[in-house]
């Protein structure tokens, strides 16, 4: 027989007891470091990740049950949107625009000395057209086309205006003024 074998064999009784603990608890140290710890680790993290994914379901399955409710939602935002358009006209539409104001003017008994268009000053998505007026009329008539460029259903500001005596004297006013109207960029044209 083997010498080492015999010595544990004449060994006592508690002192074989021991070293079979010793081996026991040597075996179960190495099953929990190398086995038990990084499985546990390992299950740690597919509890977290679980978590996450059961927190996005119940998010996503939000986002569905109300999919009626946000796509009512976008519909009345493209509404707004092509209302929105409608009030700013693209570059094709300007002279038409341009036409309208000064036939405003015009219709309401008004004299148009200077009309010219200025260059236009993109501003992101949209772009100001400026346009300098000089007008002569009656007072009435004047507060009548500044009611009417702001009933049109395009976007137009008057600003800078100046009021004085006509050169024909009795109660003719001049007035100058400049008339902003806003033109909509493409995206490619907004973008350069």
């Amino acid at each position: 027989m083997n010498p080492r074998v015999e010595w544990v064999l004449k060994r006592p009784k508690y002192q074989k007891v021991l070293m079979l603990l010793v081996v026991m608890l040597l075996v179960a140290g190495l099953f929990v470091y190398l086995l038990y710890l990084p499985l546990q680790e390992e299950r740690g993290r597919l509890v977290v990740r679980s978590n996450t994914l059961e927190s996005e379901l119940v998010k996503y399955r939000n986002i569905a049950a109300n999919f009626s409710v946000f796509e009512a939602e976008l519909k009345k935002m493209e509404e707004k949107l092509n209302q929105a358009l409608t009030e700013l006209p693209n570059d094709k539409e300007i002279p038409k625009l341009l036409t309208s104001i000064a036939s405003t003017a015009k219709s309401n008994g008004l004299t148009v000395q200077f009309f010219k268009p200025g260059q236009e000053e993109p501003k992101g998505f949209y772009a100001e057209v400026p346009v300098s007026l000089k007008l002569v009329g009656t007072y009435h008539q004047i507060a009548k086309f500044f009611y009417d460029v702001g009933s049109l259903p395009r976007i137009v500001n008057l600003s800078n205006v100046s009021l004085g005596k006509a050169q024909g004297g009795g109660d003719r006013l001049q007035v100058d003024c400049l008339a902003t109207t806003f033109m909509f960029l493409e995206q490619n044209t907004a973008t350069k």
